[in-house]
């Protein structure tokens, strides 16, 4: 797989099997990513692979949280701005009526939203749950690093034959991940990351893009 075919099938899964993933391919993935672009070469990721137990430890912890109506932590880093301007804003409920209209859940039904939306604290599924920590001292500029990080990571998974799904859901319940991956004081989650084999029979709704038009510009 070439790297503009990993980037045409990239998707964010959410729906995996249970097949284990090799810790061979893991380490291969990560350890390239780690050529990803870095500002000042700081590399400010911090990466934790959760699986096996440790992962079936933190999908119960936040059941139990989730099944006795805690609602999450206070945030440490808002996931969008609290007003969205309005083509933002529109892209947000079109994705929300593509992907759950894709299992038949309709706008108004709430009840059958937040029953989807609790999926992602079990990862959809997935044998792999990856987060991403930065020291609370970085700037916008180190974040937009981790991104880079993050996505070449996917798209190394892609040329295994595995999938993904990036997760800023986790940040609602950001203690229980912390109090699993034991990060070091004074880092903050970023976001965390589904990876497995995709289930063939979960919908996949395709998502659209902006035209390039309307967001490229070229001068000469």
């Amino acid at each position: 797989m070439d790297v503009y075919e990993a980037v045409r099938s990239r998707r964010s899964v959410r729906g995996f099997l249970g097949k284990p993933v090799p810790g061979e391919v893991l380490t291969r993935v990560l350890a390239t990513a780690l050529r990803a672009p870095s500002g000042g070469n700081l590399q400010p990721w911090r990466i934790y692979v959760l699986t096996g137990a440790k992962l079936a430890e933190l999908k119960y912890l936040v059941g139990q949280r989730i099944a006795d109506g805690d609602t999450g932590d206070p945030p440490q880093v808002l996931p969008y701005p609290q007003v969205l301007p309005e083509q933002y804003a529109r892209r947000i409920e079109e994705l929300g009526a593509l992907r759950y209209g894709a299992v038949g859940v309709a706008r108004e039904d709430y009840a059958g939203r937040e029953r989807i939306r609790v999926r992602n604290w079990d990862c959809f599924g997935a044998p792999v749950a990856l987060f991403c920590y930065l020291n609370e001292q970085m700037l916008p500029p180190q974040w937009l690093d981790a991104g880079m990080f993050l996505q070449t990571v996917m798209l190394l998974l892609r040329k295994e034959g595995l999938d993904s799904c990036a997760q800023i859901a986790w940040g609602r319940y950001h203690r229980s991940v912390t109090e699993i991956a034991e990060p070091p004081p004074g880092y903050v989650l970023g976001c965390g990351m589904s990876i497995g084999y995709a289930d063939p029979d979960e919908p996949r709704p395709a998502i659209p893009r902006a035209e390039l038009a309307e967001v490229v510009t070229f001068r000469s």
